[in-house]
């Protein structure tokens, strides 16, 4: 980056991920590929990502057969001004009786206060155990959901869904979750333009729901049934028209009582709630990329009235249209490198 460059650079905003011993590498390289492919329409990185360990750098063992080489000891935690602790294979620091190893407690404690928190998978262990997940509500991998609740019984655990944002601490369930959320803290950050970029770059849906199902019973479904996608796909072209259930499961020829089930099982919501989940992102979109106004907005993402749009926006993501498109705005020159 040149001198030019960097003067027009924003500053860039400063994870840090906390490698623990038995680190799951997959759920380790999930913030470093989200994060590092984030950028401005100018290409300039948004986050700096850097790596460190509970002790000086140097080797941490991890849950396959070959260790990782960590540069940064845990002085790091005190620059972040996010932290982020990817999933340990068994529960490493944290002891059975949900307390933290006293090299562990150390490390944390440097981590100064307001710095945001991101857990995924059993790194919500991590938190727990310090105690910064009492009375909040949180999630883990549905597998280790029964035990994390009962080792941790102030801690409101959701089995049920991909990933929790509440506010300065989220949580995700495991793997492909992860992904969802790192994403998700993308778009919370700079919109969902940079976000579906970052998507597109590594090939993953742009958008799952945090309250998707985690487990959902027909991933793939059998080759001789029936399946919903062109039914959405449908739906998807004609958001700006009102969608009934029926004309959707008529795309299928199925039931509604039947397409509702099929639906259910192959995306993890109801159609209801999954058609509110992209017309709120087409409104997202089209609030950061054009000049529409907030009526036509609410007009071409299916919501009818600006009224209706920005109650729907406020239960998404907490702000009304004309302060998401301030906060999130990116010009049309801009995005097309004008």
């Amino acid at each position: 980056m040149t001198s030019r460059e960097r003067a027009t650079a924003p500053d860039r905003h400063r994870i840090v991920v906390l490698a623990l011993d038995g680190v799951i590498p997959f759920e380790l390289g999930i913030p470093q590929r989200i994060f590092n492919g984030a950028r401005t329409p100018e290409r300039h990185p948004l986050y700096e990502v850097v790596t460190c360990s509970v002790r000086p750098p140097g080797p941490v063992r991890t849950d396959a057969d070959f260790a990782i080489l960590v540069e940064h000891g845990p002085e790091a935690l005190a620059t972040a001004d996010t932290v982020v602790i990817p999933a340990s294979y068994e529960l490493g620091p944290v002891h059975d009786e949900g307390r933290l190893t006293p090299e562990l407690a150390s490390a944390l404690a440097r981590i100064r206060p307001g710095t945001r928190l991101v857990a995924i998978c059993t790194g919500g262990y991590v938190l727990a155990a310090a105690g910064l997940l009492d009375g909040r509500p949180a999630t883990t991998h549905w597998s280790s959901a029964e035990h994390f609740q009962r080792l941790f019984p102030r801690v409101r655990v959701d089995a049920d869904v991909l990933f929790i944002d509440d506010g300065d601490i989220l949580t995700s369930a495991g793997v492909a979750a992860g992904i969802d959320l790192c994403v998700h803290v993308v778009r919370r950050d700079h919109g969902t333009a940079v976000a579906n970029e970052v998507a597109r770059r590594t090939v993953v849906p742009p958008h799952r729901d945090g309250g998707q199902a985690q487990y959902i019973h027909r991933p793939l479904p059998e080759p001789q049934l029936a399946t919903t996608r062109a039914a959405r796909a449908w739906a998807l072209g004609r958001l700006d028209q009102p969608l009934q259930l029926r004309d959707m499961a008529e795309q299928e020829s199925m039931s509604v009582r039947t397409f509702t089930r099929r639906f259910r099982e192959e995306v993890g919501v109801s159609p209801g709630q999954w058609l509110t989940q992209q017309r709120v992102e087409r409104a997202r979109h089209l609030l950061e990329s054009t000049d529409l106004s907030v009526d036509q907005v609410a007009r071409d993402a299916g919501f009818g009235t600006a009224q209706s749009m920005r109650q729907h926006l406020l239960t998404a993501v907490g702000v009304t249209p004309t302060r998401y498109r301030r906060t999130f705005r990116v010009s049309v020159s801009a995005s097309r490198g004008g």
